[in-house]
């Protein structure tokens, strides 16, 4: 959505609004309405918290991307990782799981006003994709509990999956059946939107109407999910016995606007807020990293495949903010929602606006609807969890790295192997593996040596401090090994920029070269590296001008 910029996003496409987009924006918010509203209960319940503050979540980033955003696709709520992420730090406690979303929201603002955006570079690929493949098989194990009717489960993945093997025995036949068969329909309903062919305008009404009908069931396939299945529990209930697990009452009404709390209390006691703080540890630093990542990578996903720009440190300022302002409304962490965003695309949203409608099902739903969630159940809902999260694990990755480059399944599997004993081990050693790579890429350049009357030694990148030593151990070994020893032209034509240390390492293999008779000259020079190698003014130091130069 090209347009001058503006302090505020909204202002760039607002007073261009065409009243043309108004009944797609008004389509695409009811379309993610009806499917973030059976999500937002569905995550709560994984985060291990009460369901309304799945609907409480899932508003505010609506209204403040309206104003905020810069693509026209995002929507901003809870979603399967973030649930997560909140459940192994929030410990199953609102008063933390709302902090964190205070906290998280401020580390995300502060990224966005210092322009930090760039340290989400340092999170590779393969990192990504091993934390959400294990996130897609941790999750999935996380609600067959659910699934199954069985209760007391521990949260650790193999404590969890011994666990349910042990008691497969107690599993509960009502909600056995009605799990299957929700994941049943929805991989169905998912198929079908799949394959839908397009509606083209020659084909007659009933056709096309036939084709929306059935694009309209497979985008709110959810909802209609999550309603059978309340039906199916209603109807036992009106019949005097119930066979499955419901997911009870809720709170009806609208959350307070207030400040989150900071400080929590305890049996005798009172948890400080530097208390939570520690408790929340690296959490601190996983979600709201995790966070900016997801949304930054939808936003650019989806503004690229329609043909726009977005401004990535503005997406941080949103997100941020509507964090901070979510934790006021009792929400927990959010941050952006492929499945959600997908259903905004494909429903043709035009602006942000659609948002707005999003919201305001939600709010509605609060209002009016939680004492029909009564009979939502619990194996509905973990049912649609697993459809959400299956398409995450991306099983192609592996024999793809093999093919392209077999030393990037390093950081995927450390990454992937360590999120099922804890995920902020295995996010923090994927890094590191990563940055491991990095560094020792950087360490050693590759350094081509060719042989003739003088060795003319062609490094293959830039030189920074950890890669001098090597330079100076290949240059002294190939010039002093060779008989006669031979002087030596270094050609940096691509080397872009130096360091002091690398200076200095240089001046050193001068001198060595020169006590043995030698010369090292210096060839392809760009201007910046030549300017801080005269400045240094290297005792007999000598270069040649490129071929541009001359």
């Amino acid at each position: 959505m090209p347009g001058p910029r503006c302090p505020l996003p909204v202002l760039r496409w607002l007073p261009r609004y065409s009243r043309a987009w108004l009944p797609l924006d008004l389509l695409a918010g009811l379309a993610v309405g009806l499917t973030a509203v059976p999500q937002a209960l569905a995550y709560a319940e994984l985060a291990g918290l009460p369901l309304q503050y799945g609907l409480y979540s899932s508003f505010m980033g609506c209204f403040v991307y309206f104003f905020l955003g810069t693509a026209k696709d995002v929507t901003l709520g809870p979603t399967a990782i973030m649930s997560l992420l909140v459940s192994s730090y929030a410990f199953h406690e609102p008063v933390y799981a709302v902090l964190l979303a205070f906290l998280s929201g401020c580390i995300q603002l502060a990224m966005g006003l210092l322009h930090l955006g760039f340290l989400l570079d340092f999170i590779s690929y393969p990192v990504i994709k091993g934390f959400t493949s294990a996130a897609s098989i941790t999750i999935s194990f996380n609600q067959i509990k659910n699934i199954l009717g069985l209760q007391g489960i521990p949260r650790q993945f193999f404590l969890q999956v011994y666990e349910m093997l042990r008691r497969i025995g107690e599993t509960r036949a009502g909600d056995a059946m009605l799990g299957l068969a929700c994941l049943a329909a929805l991989a169905v309903l998912r198929a079908m939107k799949s394959h839908l062919p397009p509606a083209a305008s020659v084909e007659p009404l009933a056709a096309r109407i036939s084709c929306r009908i059935v694009w309209i069931s497979a985008t709110a396939r959810n909802a209609l999910v999550v309603l059978f299945a309340g039906l199916v529990a209603y109807s036992f209930q009106v019949m005097g016995s119930q066979p499955l697990t419901l997911t009870g009452s809720i709170p009806q009404g609208l959350p307070a606007f207030r400040l989150p709390c900071f400080s929590m209390a305890a049996p005798n006691s009172t948890i400080s807020f530097r208390s939570m703080v520690e408790d929340m540890g690296v959490g601190l630093a996983v979600v709201p990293l995790m966070g900016l990542l997801e949304t930054i990578a939808i936003a650019k996903a989806f503004a690229s495949q329609n043909g726009y720009r977005i401004d990535p440190n503005q997406e941080l300022l949103a997100l941020g903010i509507a964090n901070i302002l979510g934790s006021f409304v009792s929400s927990y962490p959010i941050t952006g929602s492929f499945g959600r965003t997908a259903v905004n695309a494909q429903s043709g949203v035009c602006t942000p606006a659609g948002g707005l409608v999003t919201g305001a099902l939600v709010l509605l739903s609060l209002a009016y609807l939680t004492s029909l969630f009564y009979y939502i159940p619990k194996a509905a809902l973990a049912a649609v969890i697993i459809s959400a999260v299956v398409p995450m694990f991306d099983a192609g990755i592996f024999r793809t790295l093999w093919r392209v480059k077999r030393l990037d399944l390093v950081p995927l599997c450390v990454t992937f192997l360590l999120c099922f004993w804890e995920v902020q081990y295995g996010i923090v050693a994927g890094v590191l593996v990563s940055g491991v790579l990095l560094l020792y890429s950087i360490a050693r350049p590759p350094t081509k040596v060719s042989e003739g009357d003088v060795l003319l030694v062609q490094p293959g990148s830039s030189l920074h401090f950890p890669a001098i030593e090597c330079l100076r151990d290949t240059v002294c070994s190939h010039a002093l090994a060779a008989s006669p020893p031979r002087s030596v032209i270094l050609d940096c034509c691509h080397i872009s920029s130096i360091d002091y240390t690398v200076v200095v390492g240089l001046a050193e293999l001068l001198q060595e070269l020169r006590k043995h008779g030698l010369s090292l000259a210096f060839c392809g020079l760009k201007d910046p590296v030549l300017q801080v190698l005269l400045s240094a003014d290297l005792e007999g130091f000598q270069h040649f001008p490129s071929r541009e130069e001359a």
